[in-house]
């Protein structure tokens, strides 16, 4: 087995954070917006998309894209690359970021499930597709794309 490249790791996860911004963005933000205030009205929050949470929402993002794309290769050597592979690491975000927290808001009522169901059910989308975007960019050793990493292996 092979070690990661996180050389390919860090900007495919960068990639997958900004397509997850940006699907969540129009999900959460547009599709879903008046739900949304109406969940933090009803806890006596101020809205929901704030300046504050907007710059959190989009490191959280960021992080997520980075952790979806490591998934996806730590699992490529057992799986094989390709799309399929992608969408099993996006599923598995998608789980443990998505599903697992959102039943736990259900659970406590602190989110209704008209709102719980339709943000997962986006999320799932937006896992998916996002991880296999930055999963596009990852490859095995280094590439042509990186010519100080080859470099490097020459001298060795």
């Amino acid at each position: 087995m092979g070690k990661i490249n996180y050389g390919r790791v860090i900007p495919g996860g960068i990639v997958a954070g900004i397509v997850a911004t940006l699907l969540d963005w129009f999900s959460n933000a547009v599709l879903l917006g008046h739900l949304w205030d109406n969940a933090m009205k009803s806890l006596n929050r101020p809205t929901a998309f704030s300046g504050t949470f907007l710059g959190g929402f989009i490191v959280v993002e960021l992080v997520g894209g980075i952790l979806a794309v490591w998934t996806y290769a730590a699992i490529r050597p057992r799986f094989g690359a390709g799309m399929r592979t992608a969408t099993y690491a996006g599923l598995l975000i998608w789980a443990l970021a998505g599903v697992l927290p959102t039943t736990m808001n259900v659970l406590t009522t602190t989110m209704g499930r008209r709102l719980a169901l339709y943000t997962t059910l986006l999320g799932l989308v937006s896992s998916v597709v996002a991880t296999v975007a930055g999963a596009a960019l990852y490859k095995e050793g280094a590439t042509a794309a990186y010519p100080a990493a080859e470099a490097h292996q020459a001298l060795r």
